[in-house]
């Protein structure tokens, strides 16, 4: 346990969309059983722990892994936190949209229709200073693109290097600081 505070991510459980790589950015798919289970396993993973803040993406599949895990009465929804907005490439796969643009990178082009890398980054931001603001424990149910820009953010760098991070459903991440509130960094990325 670290002296200073830790911002838990949750990447929300798996949805049809997701197991099947369609992008899936404000339509809103519900979990599937397989998504209901893993989100209820984040209970068991989360034990112990307190947070002085709780908050979820709007999306229905962001707050029922919230609900599943335990922290639904505490949850607040904030729309900084929805997915990345994919515009015309909604319910799209990485490949299909590949083949009709073949140098397309999401990190780098955006979408048609939906948001910029730098919108996403300025989301972020907003969500980095309320939590820095908190100065506390807290606990983020999101979605992996949304969160892979707000790790990178917390860390300084640019949005665009969000792409440097996978990240799986029902996953947890935690950011935090090393040797003061100056010094943030990635404690644990990724564990399922």
């Amino acid at each position: 346990m670290s002296a200073f505070p830790e911002i838990y991510l949750v990447r929300h459980g798996e949805t049809e969309w997701s197991a099947s790589g369609k992008h899936t950015g404000r339509t809103d798919i519900p979990l599937t059983p397989a998504g209901e289970e893993a989100a209820r396993g984040i209970t068991e993973r989360l034990q112990g722990l307190s947070f002085q803040a709780v908050w979820s993406s709007p999306s229905q599949r962001a707050f029922k892994t919230c609900v599943l895990a335990g922290f639904g009465s505490a949850g607040l929804k904030t729309s900084d936190l929805a997915e990345w907005d994919y515009g015309a490439y909604e319910g799209l796969t990485t490949k299909q949209i590949l083949a009709e643009r073949p140098s397309w990178r999401l990190f780098r082009d955006g979408c048609p229709g939906g948001e910029m890398v730098q919108d996403v980054g300025a989301r972020a931001d907003r969500i980095v200073s309320q939590l820095r603001a908190v100065n506390a424990n807290a606990l983020v149910f999101s979605s992996a693109h949304f969160l892979r820009v707000l790790a990178v953010r917390w860390l300084g760098l640019p949005p665009q290097d969000g792409a440097l991070f996978a990240l799986d459903t029902a996953s947890i991440s935690v950011l935090g600081y090393e040797h003061g509130l100056g010094e943030p960094i990635v404690r644990r990325w990724n564990q399922r």
